[in-house]
């Protein structure tokens, strides 16, 4: 149950008022078709995080425990220093004559491609060894968090700063690094 827990949240955390998190809620803005734009968010989230997840299992079996752990803790200090940063505005204004469905799952595996989700989804699985909880959570993190971009968007942008958004997914990864560094020094 950890696992799921510290997964969900790290990506969730992460992914508000990421890129990523933007070119949804424009996607969903040009197309007007919410579910569409939420498939396609799933179906590259699943290719996304599936090869993050396999190549992090794989990282999991063949390098130490006490390795593992202090490359967790180090990732995920060097994710909360980059949570830090806000992403830059990209021209999100997608030309395709494929659809909400495809553009969206094209737009977003590209720009999910060295995203701070997928970089953790990667420590995360190599740290637990688990490739189904780690995959399964930091996929419900990214639709959860991407949901709300598509469905409440313009409704709460107003209610919660970006800058705030970017302060407790900083604190999390902070925060799960200490946690991690702390392990890696008793072990």
């Amino acid at each position: 149950m950890h696992v799921i827990v510290t997964s969900f949240f790290a990506v969730f955390l992460a992914e508000m008022g990421d890129k990523t998190q933007l070119l949804v809620f424009a996607l969903a803005a040009r197309y007007r078709r919410p579910w569409p734009v939420m498939a396609g968010v799933l179906a590259a989230t699943l290719l996304n995080h599936g090869i993050s997840a396999w190549v992090g299992s794989l990282l999991g079996a063949a390098l130490s425990p006490k390795l593992l752990e202090g490359l967790l803790a180090v990732s995920f200090l060097g994710f909360g220093a980059w949570a830090l940063v806000p992403d830059r505005e990209e021209a999100l204004q997608a030309q395709s004559r494929f659809g909400p469905f495809l553009t969206t799952l094209g737009l977003f595996f590209l720009a999910e491609i060295g995203d701070k989700t997928q970089l953790a989804t990667l420590a995360l699985a190599a740290h637990y060894h688990d490739f189904v909880g780690v995959l399964a959570a930091s996929t419900t993190g990214i639709l959860v968090a991407d949901g709300l971009a598509v469905f409440l968007g313009e409704r709460i942008a107003h209610l919660i700063p970006a800058r705030a958004l970017r302060m407790a997914s900083a604190g999390l990864f902070f925060g799960l690094g200490l946690l991690a560094l702390a392990a890696w020094m008793r072990a």
